[in-house]
């Protein structure tokens, strides 16, 4: 990281290497303990900021074994517990927390798809819309909790990470417009709304009715711009079109699933062309100018928040020969574009719905991902997402890949 010039990282903390049950009651793991300290001085050693997030989709088997996870409300107490450990234990060098990671992709994928932990889909009109909103009262517990007991003394920031598809209508129709907000509303604005309101989007209101959990005036007073900053992971963009009108085979009666809830029909292709460039992951097209759309969309809806990019990145497959792998054109050509367009985000110069903007984005940071070849959930080894690539057949041994280079000879530039 030195080597690259990177002056932050962003890691996550692993719930049970803190506390090994979930809860405060199993005891405090201090080989856990020891273990994030001995990284956070290290980065602090070599000038590198750390950025903590606290919860990256690992729920304690304990948890879920004993009530159920996220499904119940008896989470939120665990996991202010949790959160108190690591603002008590690292708190005075990490000035920078995220409380949770891409919400919507832990829960959509562990209560719609099925292809994440706990896929548990046998529920999909209800369990993600208790799941979420559990998620979001934990966030919003364990960043009061920082804001009474320790901000003051610790002199820190705490923020949530969000990830983003941009959603363009499939034509320039009224309702597939329309469509395209409903898409944003059940992906970003399902989370984004809640921390910056207390409540949830009017249109998942409307379409999810009684089966949307409601936020009692304390929980909402609590979620209410409970963010310093926010974090936004994006990779891609998706065509979303209106299924209410054409119908779409979709009915709010029968079988109500969270993937038919929003009648939007998302695709990745239009007329027979994609919307951008393909990668090794099927659902990640390249597509940068979303990068500024999206921030100018956050900036004009959400009241200006202070943001950090905190994912962007591309996927290359897992089985290319190194040579190859090292080349990493794609990736080069992606991180340039990607950063270009957050460029003129940030300096506002653009237009947006036609009208020119008034003032850049108020973003304070980027980061990639990721560092390294890793361990991709879902997809194991099979997809690369790195600028370094590790050889996981010789004692994961790293070698920079021609992105590092670029990357480490962009942030030289003045």
């Amino acid at each position: 990281m030195k080597d690259i010039g990177l002056n932050a990282y962003r890691f996550s903390i692993a719930w049970t290497r803190i506390l090994p049950t979930g809860k405060l009651s199993g005891g405090v793991n201090k080989a856990g303990i020891q273990y994030y300290n001995n990284l956070i001085n290290e980065l602090l050693s070599q000038g590198i900021q750390p950025f903590a997030t606290l919860f990256h989709w690992d729920v304690p088997q304990a948890l879920e074994d004993e009530y159920g996870g996220f499904l119940s409300h008896r989470i939120v107490n665990d996991f202010r517990d949790y959160a108190e450990v690591c603002y008590r234990e690292f708190g005075d060098r990490v000035k920078f927390w995220m409380t949770l990671n891409e919400p919507w992709t832990f829960t959509c994928g562990g209560y719609v798809q099925g292809t994440f932990p706990p896929a548990k889909t046998e529920n999909a009109g209800t369990d993600p819309y208790i799941v979420a909103h559990n998620l979001l009262l934990s966030h919003a517990t364990a960043v009061d909790a920082y804001n009474k007991n320790y901000k003051a003394t610790q002199n820190g920031q705490i923020g949530i990470t969000l990830n983003y598809f941009w959603m363009i209508p499939y034509s320039d129709s009224p309702a597939d417009i329309a469509a395209s907000q409903r898409a944003s509303d059940f992906m970003f604005g399902w989370f984004m709304e809640p921390v910056t309101t207390g409540e949830y989007p009017k249109c998942m209101q409307d379409l999810v009715g009684p089966r949307l959990p409601r936020f009692y005036k304390e929980e909402s007073e609590l979620l209410k711009g409970s963010y310093d900053f926010l974090g936004l992971n994006y990779y891609t963009a998706n065509y979303a079109e209106d299924a209410l009108l054409s119908g779409g085979g979709l009915s709010p009666y029968d079988n109500p699933s969270y993937s038919t809830d929003s009648h939007c029909i998302q695709t990745t292709e239009r007329n027979g062309i994609l919307i951008g460039v393909p990668t090794a992951s099927e659902w990640l097209y390249i597509y940068p100018k979303g990068m500024r759309d999206i921030l100018k969309y956050i900036k004009e809806t959400y009241n200006n928040p202070v943001i950090y990019v905190a994912e962007n990145g591309i996927s290359d497959y897992g089985n290319l020969p190194m040579e190859d792998a090292l080349k990493d054109e794609k990736r080069k050509d992606a991180l340039s574009d990607h950063l270009k367009y957050l460029l003129s985000a940030m300096d506002g110069t653009f237009l947006f719905n036609s009208n020119p903007c008034r003032s850049g984005v108020d973003v304070k940071g980027f980061f990639l991902w990721s560092l390294l070849d890793n361990f991709e959930w879902d997809c194991g080894y099979t997809v690369r997402f790195g600028i370094n690539y590790v050889d996981f057949k010789d004692g994961l041994k790293r070698y920079p890949k021609d992105s590092a280079n670029w990357f480490k000879n962009f942030l030289k530039r003045e």
